[in-house]
């Protein structure tokens, strides 16, 4: 099979990180039923994600979301790379986050049967490479519709 053309990448992630942003966003649509978050920071130390909510997430809620990404991390599920045109994109992915130069042909990450998504960085092998995931901050900022929520986190490698 032909290697498949995709746009260039232009960063290093830290694997781990990136891979739990991936769980992470999926986490939030499923418990709050938002959108995947359009501005993230990755990094090796701290990252940071924003997404609109309706509400303030509770303390309650908070800690469900990191049980949550731990159980998905001993869960050691597989990251898979999958290549599809734009006209085989799978059911519920939506690529308003590509870059306006991106390929016809995509690279999706699927995380076992839990995400999917289309991304050219560098993930782990299986959710456990992750190590573990622990949130540092949230931080709730009112908007006129709802507002916006941010977590801080950082994953834990022993």
């Amino acid at each position: 099979m032909e290697e498949p053309i995709l746009n260039t990448h232009n960063k290093a992630e830290f694997e781990p990180a990136h891979t739990a942003e991936h769980l992470l966003n999926q986490t939030m649509v499923r418990m709050f039923g938002c959108e995947r978050s359009k501005n993230a920071h990755i990094e090796r130390r701290k990252s940071k994600i924003n997404w609109n909510l309706t509400t303030e997430p509770t303390p309650a809620q908070i800690a469900e979301i990191e049980r949550r990404m731990n159980d998905l991390i001993a869960a050691d599920l597989p990251v898979r790379f999958e290549f599809v045109d734009r006209d085989h994109i799978p059911a519920g992915v939506k690529l308003d986050k590509l870059p306006d130069d991106a390929s016809e042909m995509l690279r999706m990450v699927r995380i076992g049967d839990y995400d999917v998504c289309p991304c050219i960085g560098a993930h782990v092998a299986s959710t456990r490479g992750i190590g573990g995931f622990h949130i540092n901050s949230t931080s709730w900022t009112p908007t006129d519709n709802g507002g916006i929520f941010r977590i801080v986190f950082k994953t834990v490698n022993e």
